[in-house]
């Protein structure tokens, strides 16, 4: 069993860098190619990524259904074929109504995906290995993203619109081999699931058996701040003040990125052994103090007038700190989600915190932008430093909700069975 689920899991792992590595070709270049390149113009450009954004909230609060009552192998390949078909609609399109149509299939199908994925992983994995296994995956999405972005740049040419073609026909095909790699998967019966055969009245009252989890609703109200504070600025808020405060060049904020990645990718595996033992609660909580330090950064590099030098090195640090912030979450947020869930809604939760996660990098945005905008620059950084904050009062108070096995599962797992079975449970489920 453990030779076969490890097979499985390795094998979902490397569908996922290669769909990672043909994402990262085009995800920097989209609002250029749609606005500059096929000359469709800003608006056209913003309609596409609001597409994107909005066929995912659409999409998202079925997908949990699907996959508990279907599994998660077909859904998983519905999204590579539906993300593959936006990818090379992107590609192809030169007016606004087929650009808009490839947008909203490539945004539902990386919806589906996602959640999809996740049950994949818990199905294949233990609560002892959860954790490494969903550090591996994030640490390979960003390693995929960041290879296929350097390269993407050098096979770009804003002068040619072919070049574009060829990157989204590169992305395209890489979510055919996603979709390849895990349809030939034999998901295994991982002890998580093991009663959990899908049928057709796994999902009924699937959501207000969620709502009424008060963990789990606990957990999507921190979720929603993560996302907020934290990937809901990269491409807006923060990437403005960059530019329009701290008057770094676009080249910098570049450098910046890369400096975010190189944190992730150097940091992952060498935190997950300092974490993986540790509190889930308490690791979130210190990801709340760390991403306070990092917005007091940015806000210092927006004071510092007499040192451009300064200013970036402060900037820069602000994004490698956030990067350290992500890995301490990939070894703990999503591995909880998963331990949350009752046997048959694994689905459901995994997709109602993807939904929480599209919401915020939604609402984010938006927010971010519109505040600088505005001038607002002090109560911009002010607002997401209390949100920083906040990480830390809600992760402790989840805390205490938690079971010592939902908290801290490899103690669980070393403990006496008798001791596991005479810990509370917190009420509420």
């Amino acid at each position: 069993m453990t030779t076969a689920m490890g097979a499985a899991l390795r094998r979902i792992q490397l569908g996922n860098a290669l769909s990672a590595f043909g994402n990262g070709f085009t995800v920097p270049y989209l609002y250029v190619y749609v606005a500059e390149v096929r000359h469709l113009g800003a608006s056209t450009a913003g309609a596409v990524l609001a597409m994107l954004a909005i066929s995912a909230l659409v999409v998202l609060p079925l997908t949990g259904r699907a996959i508990d009552r279907r599994g998660p192998l077909p859904v998983a390949v519905v999204g590579t074929v539906s993300a593959a078909v936006g990818s090379l609609g992107i590609g192809l399109s030169s007016t606004e109504p087929a650009v808009i149509a490839s947008a909203v299939a490539l945004g539902a199908g990386i919806a589906v995906i996602q959640p999809a994925l996740a049950t994949m992983i818990v199905w294949c994995s233990t609560t002892a290995t959860r954790s490494r296994a969903f550090a591996t995956q994030f640490f390979l999405n960003n390693l995929g993203l960041g290879i296929g972005g350097l390269v993407g740049g050098q096979l770009v040419d804003t002068t040619h619109a072919s070049s574009f073609v060829r990157l989204f026909a590169i992305e395209a095909v890489m979510f055919l081999v996603l979709g390849a790699a895990i349809a030939t998967v034999r998901l295994p019966r991982a002890p998580k699931v093991e009663d959990a055969v899908p049928t057709e009245e796994r999902a009924k009252g699937a959501w207000r058996a969620m709502f009424g989890d008060r963990r789990m609703v606990w957990l999507c109200v921190l979720g929603f701040v993560l996302f907020f504070a934290c990937y809901g600025q990269f491409e807006s808020g923060l990437a403005a003040y960059a530019t329009e405060v701290t008057r770094i060049a676009p080249a910098t904020l570049g450098i910046a990125l890369a400096a975010n990645t190189a944190a992730i990718v150097v940091a992952q595996f060498v935190v997950l052994k300092l974490v993986e033992r540790r509190r889930r609660s308490r690791v979130m909580a210190l990801v709340g103090l760390i991403w306070t330090v990092a917005w007091m950064a940015a806000g210092l590099s927006g004071l510092v007038h007499g040192s451009q030098v300064v200013a970036t090195v402060l900037l820069i640090s602000t994004y490698a700190l956030f990067g350290i912030g992500e890995s301490l979450l990939s070894p703990t947020v999503s591995p909880l989600v998963a331990d949350l869930a009752p046997a048959s809604l694994i689905g459901q939760y995994n997709s109602a915190f993807a939904l929480v996660k599209q919401m915020a990098l939604a609402v984010g945005p938006a927010v971010g932008a519109l505040m600088i905008g505005h001038g607002m620059h002090v109560a911009y950084i002010a607002m997401l430093i209390v949100c920083a904050v906040g990480i830390s009062v809600l992760a402790l108070r989840l805390g205490r909700m938690l079971s010592p096995a939902q908290d801290q599962p490899h103690r669980a797992v070393t403990l006496p069975p008798q001791r596991v079975e005479a810990e509370p449970v917190a009420a509420g489920v």
